[in-house]
């Protein structure tokens, strides 16, 4: 997949599949360097994947377990303002109810109390603390509680006090863990006080504060802060969380966009679940806002392969069998980021900010930036037609 994602940055989109699990139909998008009329463009199932046959040579895409094409569903449809550039096609998939539930990598779904765990940094997979055996894995309240108790009271804040975790306590925030330094911290970690920006730059007393940021001694990269001197809070979004098995070594490195991806996908999964929420304002630790997420729906299967991935342009009259990209399951989102300041994106912040729009979702400003870029990718990926709706931008997460 590494190369159809790397060359379809760079060219048009050549055949572009949407699914939808739940509606057990789908969108199929053929550009017209491919194709160019719906005659030309022949669907067909085989197995667990789904056959296009173009002018320029068959494709052949591989969906998921329990996923197959219905045979003669296939049928054109209008491509509206994108006909100069798409063909547009709808048709019916079946879908094999599971009855085996998908493994999670997500951390927050997977710790459990009284089992070990090992932790590593995500960036040089350095081991950061000596395997942990947590007595009790428990969720902190709602991350936005500690910002609007001043809405509860008339009085001094009642709940100033921090909650940390004990010795063998692991508490569980929305995007990161809370957890007890140990001996191992010493020699894997290093704490530096940063100043960071107050939100309300009016107020003297909060325009500035001090953070003590915990990087690994390793790679230097930031995991989080050190909430208290002997609690340390790492950002799931930093660290790989595995159950240690016997001698098994961590593999060597992990790619950072693809880890940081599906991170994020689980958590606003979850989020969604768990609070039933759909709007999710992405913001860095001192309360700014940086990136507004709206979740559509979670279970789309997806698969794009750039024009210059489908067969040969010379190929018409010999049409050449091109390789088979797996279709994935993802998140389809809508976004707009707080630094674009066109009228557009102001009148959507200024929108959810005045009705409270928004789940917060705190990460670091770097990871802000990493996420942005990743989104930014995905969008670009998408054929013209599929790149927008209403005032937001579309992208798609994998899971």
């Amino acid at each position: 997949m590494a190369d159809f994602e790397k060359a379809s940055r760079t060219h048009g989109v050549g055949v572009f599949l949407e699914l939808r699990k739940r509606l057990q139909s789908g969108l199929l998008i053929v550009g017209k360097d491919v194709a160019r009329k719906p005659a030309d463009v022949v669907v067909s199932g085989e197995y667990s994947s789904l056959l296009v046959f173009t002018p320029r040579g068959e494709l052949s895409l591989t969906l998921p377990a329990g996923v197959t094409f219905e045979p003669g569903s296939c049928f054109p449809t209008p491509a509206g303002e994108s006909c100069g550039e798409e063909l547009h096609f709808r048709l019916r998939i079946n879908v094999k109810p599971s009855t085996e539930e998908e493994a999670s990598d997500n951390v927050m779904e997977t710790l459990r109390a009284n089992e070990t765990y090992c932790f590593h940094c995500q960036g040089c997979m350095t081991r950061l603390l000596e395997d942990r055996v947590f007595k009790r894995v428990l969720p902190l309240p709602n991350g936005n509680w500690n910002s609007i108790v001043d809405d509860w009271c008339c009085h001094p804040d009642p709940f100033a006090k921090k909650l940390l975790p004990r010795a063998e306590d692991c508490l569980l925030g929305d995007t990161f863990l809370l957890l007890a330094r140990d001996s191992s911290c010493e020699h894997t970690l290093t704490v530096e006080e940063a100043p960071v920006e107050s939100e309300d730059g009016q107020d003297s007393k909060k325009s500035c504060r001090r953070v003590a940021l915990v990087s690994c001694k390793s790679c230097s990269s930031v995991l989080g802060e050190a909430v208290a001197p002997g609690t340390v809070k790492l950002y799931i979004t930093q660290v790989v969380v595995e159950r240690a098995e016997g001698d098994r070594e961590p593999e060597t490195s992990l790619n950072r966009s693809l880890f940081l991806e599906k991170t994020i996908a689980a958590r606003l999964l979850g989020l969604s679940s768990s609070m039933s929420t759909f709007h999710f304002s992405v913001q860095t630790p001192d309360g700014k806002t940086f990136l507004l997420l709206w979740l559509l729906n979670s279970d789309s299967i997806t698969a794009s392969v750039p024009e210059t991935c489908v067969g040969d342009e010379s190929s018409v009259d010999s049409p050449s069998h091109s390789p088979s990209p797996t279709a994935a399951t993802v998140l389809k989102l809508l976004y707009t980021s707080c630094s674009d300041t066109s009228t557009q994106h102001r009148d959507i912040a200024d929108s959810w900010e005045a009705n409270a729009i928004g789940h917060a979702v705190v990460l670091p400003l770097k990871v802000c930036e990493e996420l942005l870029q990743v989104i930014e990718d995905s969008n670009s990926t998408l054929p013209a037609s599929m790149r927008r709706m209403r005032s937001y931008e579309v992208s798609y997460l994998r899971l």
